[in-house]
């Protein structure tokens, strides 16, 4: 059994090793970050075929990597953390609507502009009270985390404000009423709003917003290639023509790239758009669509049951000595020991995977964002581990240490023979729960760039305006790669209680031999 243990915890770590490998150097390759997860029409997965990115940003990376010679690799990444990403060198350049604004330009240096647009507020079809922006004084309002348009409510003053992650959320809430109105970009108000027919748009333009590549102070050069790029593919017509494609030429860009032109090329993007969210769709239409979502979650779930694991073997592992400190140790390593637990379950285990990721590079420690998720969670679980490790060795009796050590054995020999063997069996329940809450838990790692389950759910459920049926098939998945842990600390449990069985009839029948021989 024991053989059996190591080998499998071998395996587990070298598969994990394996699969968390950063990708290869070498080639040019430019490496692009982005907000898959409800970043329509930026970028978003095909509601045709889940497994292609899609977006009018998408197509002007191609295009940009086509005019610089390179291949372009996509990095996901949470909208709100893209700079600090591209601070980490997570990739090298950053799009994805990003807004040129000096608290931005303090930190990164923009290309020249490629697109240019303004803020439209919307309400719910019924409203009256909302007519502009003036008149959301003292109304609740939604709009993206950390956007212009939260800015622009802010100096507006006197208004409830509601930051979202996920602009098809903020729809979604003002449609229920849960919001008197929703102020975005005007791209996104187009994709997520124009189809509901219970919202509708109101007022004018408002503000000027102005979208720009992103990339690091250092990386001059790249700079200087990127807006080459961007000059070619204006000046050839080739952005005209996406963004006609996806439906997004505008007075605005018309002025900014003078060209009051009819359209290019029909508007092919948006109408496929349009034809995939019709609200007729059929029980045997929606099922086709469910079960074409299957292989992207089944590549989810390998990344949370690969993270769950190493996370889960650090947990155990670690746990275990810092309750070994705890009870057997000096006094000063126990103190240690009792204080990192403390921080750990005294901190968000959150606020524990953004330092690590993000902070740790600050001081020269870089982690891939698999083993940043891993060893984030695992340090969490660890403290937990260790105080219910402890609490299993304190619930051997100390008769037991003070008989093996009065047969000879050392105080390691009667902690590996005696004491740990009894509290195993006793810490198994709780463990397994600890190992289910951390599967769950490990939906947080898609803050650091990991498409996992939960991540996943976001992105296809925002794609197609449905979190439903979606939703039932992520929590039946989490169910699936759970209860086999359950039963595997069920089986353990029996085996371990008839050993316990077999045991004492062993001793009984050694008592009843030795006192009839005695006899």
């Amino acid at each position: 059994m024991k053989k059996f243990a190591g080998a499998a915890l071998c395996a587990a770590m070298l598969l994990c090793f394996a699969l968390a490998s950063p990708h290869a150097e070498g080639g040019e390759t430019l490496r692009w970050g982005g907000d898959s997860e409800g970043g329509f029409p930026y970028m978003f997965p095909n509601p045709e075929n889940t497994d292609e990115l899609i977006g009018f940003e998408v197509d002007i990376v191609n295009e940009l990597c086509a005019y610089l010679g390179m291949t372009p690799e996509y990095v996901n990444n949470a909208w709100d953390n893209l700079i600090p990403g591209l601070e980490r060198d997570l990739y090298d350049i950053a799009i994805n609507g990003l807004e040129v604004t000096p608290e931005h330009e303090e930190t990164v240096n923009f290309s020249i502009p490629y697109y240019k647009t303004f803020l439209q507020l919307a309400v719910r079809k019924e409203n009256q009270d909302i007519t502009d922006l003036e008149s959301c004084r003292g109304k609740v309002v939604g709009t993206l985390k950390e956007s212009y348009a939260q800015i622009v409510l802010e100096e507006l003053g006197d208004v409830d404000i509601r930051t979202y992650i996920v602009e098809a959320n903020t729809y979604e809430d003002l449609a229920n009423g849960r919001l008197h109105a929703a102020l975005f970009d005007s791209p996104i108000a187009i994709y997520s709003a124009g189809f509901n027919p219970e919202i509708k748009f109101v007022g004018p333009p408002i503000g000027e917003i102005i979208y720009a590549i992103a990339v690091t102070k250092e990386n001059k050069e790249l700079l200087t290639k990127v807006n080459e790029a961007i000059v070619y593919l204006r000046d050839s017509g080739k952005l005209r023509e996406i963004y006609d494609r996806w439906n997004l030429w505008s007075l605005v860009m018309a002025a900014e790239f003078n060209d009051y032109d009819p359209r290019k090329v029909e508007m092919t993007r948006y109408d496929e758009w349009a034809q995939s969210h019709r609200p007729e769709l059929t029980l045997g239409k929606r099922l086709e669509r469910y079960a074409s979502l299957l292989p992207a979650f089944g590549r989810a779930a390998i990344v949370t049951l690969q993270v769950s694991i190493t996370a889960m073997l650090i947990a155990i592992s670690l746990g275990l000595a810092l309750a070994i400190t705890r009870v057997f140790a000096p006094k000063w390593m126990a103190l240690i020991a009792a204080a990192f637990v403390e921080f750990m379950r005294g901190t968000p285990v959150l606020i524990q995977l953004f330092f690590i990721f993000y902070g740790l590079p600050n001081i020269g420690i870089k982690l891939s964002p698999f083993w940043a998720g891993a060893i984030g969670l695992g340090l969490n679980y660890a403290a937990y581990e260790a105080e219910i490790y402890r609490s299993g060795l304190f619930a051997i009796s100390p008769t037991q240490w003070e008989a093996a050590l009065a047969l000879g054995m050392t105080r390691w020999q009667s902690m590996r023979e005696v004491t740990l063997p009894q509290a195993i069996r006793v810490v198994i329940p709780p463990i397994t729960n600890d190992f289910i809450s951390l599967l769950k838990d490990s939906s947080l790692v898609s803050i650091i760039t990991m498409v996992d389950l939960t991540k996943a759910y976001g992105q296809l459920a925002a794609t197609y305006y449905d979190y439903f049926g979606p939703g039932i098939m992520v929590a039946l998945i989490y169910l699936i790669i759970g209860l086999p842990f359950v039963k595997f600390s069920r089986y353990t449990e029996r085996r371990l209680a008839e050993q316990d069985k077999d045991g004492k009839r062993g001793m009984r029948h050694n008592f009843y031999r030795t006192s009839t021989r005695w006899r």
